[in-house]
Order: structure tokens, then C-alpha cells, then sequence
């Protein structure tokens, strides 16, 4: 059978606004419970909603960032359903006339080069949120409703979960970039719904599509997404009939378990918003948002590659979030050395700040001190695994490099009259390594290296080292 599995994403981003999207309350995550309301937040009789600029300018800007079109007008509906942190009854949303409609995104998959489209991205406010006890009892905080959120809504373009990871992270990126969210999942500022299902294209039979929803990481997003075609490939092969159903992602038991059936357009009773009058969309503020916006990270890594003569891996890695890539510009003004600076940076620099589960925009250690390490490396002043002990000892201090290279006296020891007398020594003391050496056992020669670093504490000149082990020991 020529099976293929068809996956569409939709996914909820909460806006880094000052206000909420239809009232004056802060717009702040983890306040006090139930600190941030106001009538209109909290859908009291008679309260009225009034568009925030800033929640639309930053629709705009993601839809300019995805090439969409957008619309003349602003058009808000009603989404009736029950929910109990939904005050109103309902959710101020969009049905038929989206901010931002078609767009696209490019991913880059092991097979090659794909464009995702996008069906659309709309503005609607966020819901309240639960909070469940041990004991059972349910509680409801209300400072995330009427939080303005894009809804996203790709079409079912991907194929696999690789593809999907790979969109969620390019998506997040650049939403990053343009500055219009945080994206942090683990505190729900980016939430992804998945549809999937899987079709025989040879028979033209397929399976009902299934959405699992509220997935708040990457890795439960491709855990779903395989479980899921695992599942339907089995409907598919059985041949047996499905409806189309919500689920959830179970984490700790690996698996979607079923909340209900699928609901349709029409049982959300969608309606015109009466409370807000359609709002015509300026194209000269438009034009002003698209001139606001900073290059995009395809843009950057494709300046970076050629600029600074870097591998396509290379420039994705630097470029993967606007931060590392400031950061990368900044510390190359002191170190002049683009390949240099990006290994040390994709290696020693991203390994520390992952070991201490660090994101990168709280790096601890400044451009100019990167840039003073690196080059006293470079101008073998100390060697490389010095240097690496150095970049340890400047995260968990904030020391500066010369600081700690003086502190601790780690300065290289490249006088080779000095290092003559101990590499003479060394030799002396090891006469079995020698003939080891002769008899064609290289691993010698980094036995005796091993002697002589652990004699100058680390500091001796290892090239240098080299170099006068293989002229000694010839003249023996």
C-alpha cells in the first residue's frame, strides 16, 4: 500500500503585549492567582471589549513574517462552548474572515528542502486556567483569560514527525525573532494541537483525522504524532471505520486517550461580534510593521554563510535564536576569527549552558570576555584545555578570563629552553616508552605528553611538547 500520513498543526501563541487583548489588565505571567481581572476579563454583565493595538500589530507582524496576505478589515466573532475557565460562555475568536490568511514556511528535512503552507493565523483572547488538587477540588485562576493569542493553522503538508518538530522549531524561532511572544512552553505561551491521519492513496480510502490537543513540549508534539500513525496505520490496515475525535497525550502512560467526539464549525455556534464594529486595517501601518521587522533566521544564516564563510550547519546553529546570533556578531568584533569563534561557541559555550539548563539569553559571561578567552588561546598564551577550565570557572564566578589565567597562574608555558629540561627529564624516567614508541606504538608518545602536562600542572605548550618528544627521542 502507498500510505502516506498527513499531519496539520495548529498552534496557540500567547502575545508578549503590555495589556490583554480586550481590557487594560497587565498582561503577565505567574502574578498572584486572580490579581490581574477586571470586569471585562472576567465577562461581567455590561462590561464592553476593546481591541488592543499593540495584540493586532503583533498578529500583523507574524503575518508578514509568513508572507500571508492580509485582510482590509478586523472582524471578531463569538465561539460559543462550554469550558468552565471560559467566563463568558464564550471566546472572542475569528471564523471566516482571519487577520492573516495563506503564508508559508520552509523547512529543511533530510530529504531535501519543503515549504509548509499555512492556512491561516487569527486573533482571539485565551481562556482562564484550572488548577486541580490532590483532594479533587478544581480552581480557577482568571489572569490568563482575555490574554491575546494568534492561533496558527498550518495545512496538512507534513509527513512525519521529523517534519513537524522541524516546523514547530523554525515557527518558534522566528516568532522569537520578530519579538511578539517568549514562546516558553512550559509556562503555555505556545500550546500546539495536532491533526493526523493517514491515507491509502493506491485505494483512495483514509483514516478520520483525530486532533490531539494542548501538546506543551516538542517532545510529547512527536511522541503524539507517532503514536497516533502507529494507531491509525492499524485503523487503516483493519480496515476499520473511525470518527473523528479530540484525544490528549498521556505522558506517563505514552499513549492519546479519547475526550469526546469531534466538534464541527456548527457546534460552535459561531456569530458576528456585535460588541466590536469591524475595524478597517491601515496598509500604510502595515507598510510601517513590515519596514519594523529584523532579518528573519533564514535571512541570517543565509548572510552568515556567506559573510563569514560558514558551513550551512554551522550558520543554523548560530542563527537558531536572535540572541546566540547578536551574541556571535558581538564576541567576532574581538576575536576576528568566525570559525574559531562559532566552534567555541556550538561546543564548550551551548554545552555549559545546557549543562546548567540554561537558555541562552541568560548567558552569564559577556561578549568582550568570550573574546578576551578565545584569544588568549588563539595567542596560545594558554593552551586549549585551559582554556576550557577557564570558561568553567567564568560561568559559575563571573570573572573575567585575564582575571582567572593571573589568579591561578595558568599562563602557557611556550619557553622551549624550559620545557627542554622537563620533556629530558621525562624521557629519563620512561626508557620502556621510548622503545614502545621505536617499535611503532604511537600510543606512547600520548603517555609522555600525559607525564610532562601533569608535571607543568597542565600548563606546558602541548604542540611545543610534541614537537621536542619526536626530535629527542630520534637522537636516543
Amino acid at each position: 500500500m502507498a500510505i502516506k500520513t498527513l499531519i496539520g498543526l495548529e498552534i496557540h501563541v500567547e502575545l508578549s503585549t503590555e495589556k490583554k487583548m480586550f481590557c487594560n489588565c497587565k498582561n503577565q505571567y505567574g502574578a498572584d492567582v486572580n490579581t490581574l481581572v477586571c470586569p471585562v476579563c472576567l465577562g461581567l454583565p455590561g462590561a464592553l471589549p476593546v481591541i488592543d493595538k499593540q495584540a493586532v500589530e503583533y498578529a500583523l507582524k507574524a503575518g508578514l513574517a509568513f508572507d500571508c496576505q492580509i485582510a482590509d478589515t478586523i472582524r471578531m466573532d463569538r465561539k460559543n462552548y462550554f469550558y468552565p475557565d471560559l467566563t463568558k460562555g464564550y471566546q472572542i475568536s475569528q471564523s471566516d474572515h482571519p487577520l492573516c490568511s495563506g503564508g508559508y514556511l520552509e523547512i529543511e528535512p533530510e530529504a531535501g528542502p519543503k515549504r509548509i503552507t499555512l492556512d491561516r493565523i487569527h486573533i482571539e483572547e485565551d481562556t482562564g486556567k484550572q488548577l486541580h488538587t490532590e483532594d479533587g477540588t478544581s480552581l480557577l485562576d482568571f489572569n490568563r483569560s482575555g490574554v491575546p493569542l494568534v492561533e496558527i493553522v498550518s495545512n496538512p503538508d507534513m509527513n512525519s514527525a521529523e517534519e513537524a518538530k522541524l516546523f514547530l522549531e523554525k515557527l518558534r524561532n522566528t516568532l522569537k525573532y520578530i519579538g511578539i511572544s517568549d514562546v516558553r512552553m512550559e509556562e503555555g505561551s505556545l500550546r500546539c494541537d495536532i491533526n493526523i491521519n493517514v491515507v491509502d492513496e493506491e485505494k483512495g480510502v483514509k483514516t478520520s483525522v483525530t486532533e490531539v490537543k494542548n501538546l506543551n513540549s516538542f517532545r510529547s508534539a512527536v511522541k503524539a504524532i507517532e503514536y497516533e500513525e502507529a494507531r491509525h496505520m492499524k485503523l487503516l490496515n483493519e480496515a476499520e471505520g473511525n470518527v473523528k475525535e479530540t484525544r490528549r497525550w498521556d505522558e506517563v502512560a505514552g499513549e492519546t486517550i479519547i475526550m469526546r467526539r469531534k466538534y464541527t464549525a456548527d457546534d460552535y455556534r459561531f456569530a458576528n461580534e456585535a460588541d466590536i464594529t469591524p475595524v478597517p486595517v491601515d496598509r500604510n501601518w502595515i507598510e510601517e510593521i513590515r519596514k519594523s521587522l529584523p532579518e528573519l533566521p533564514h535571512a541570517k544564516k543565509m548572510r552568515f554563510m556567506e559573510e563569514y564563510s560558514l558551513s550551512e550547519y554551522d550558520a543554523g546553529v548560530l542563527t537558531q535564536s536572535q540572541e546566540l546570533a547578536h551574541f556571535f556578531e558581538e564576541t567576532l568584533e574581538h576575536v576576528k576569527d568566525a570559525k574559531l569563534l562559532g566552534n567555541w561557541m556550538m561546543g564548550d559555550v551551548l554545552r555549559r549552558l545546557k549543562d546548567e539548563d540554561k537558555d541562552f539569553e541568560d548567558m552569564p559571561i559577556s561578549s568582550g570576555d568570550l573574546g578576551e578567552l578565545i584569544n588568549l588561546v588563539k595567542e596560545e598564551k594558554i593552551n586549549n584545555n585551559t582554556g576550557k577550565k577557564v570558561l568553567r570557572e567564568m560561568f559559575e564566578t563571573g570573572k573575567a578570563p585575564g582575571d582567572i589565567v593571573k589568579e591561578k597562574g595558568l599562563i602557557q608555558i611556550s619557553d622551549e629552553g624550559e620545557l627542554e629540561k622537563i620533556v629530558m627529564e621525562t624521557l629519563d624516567k620512561n626508557p620502556q616508552s621510548i622503545e614502545d614508541f621505536k617499535n611503532g606504538k604511537d600510543r606512547a608518545i600520548g603517555f609522555l605528553v600525559g607525564q610532562i602536562m601533569k608535571a607543568t600542572k597542565g600548563k606546558a605548550n602541548p604542540q611545543l611538547v610534541n614537537k621536542l618528544l619526536t626530535e629527542r627521542i630520534k637522537e636516543r
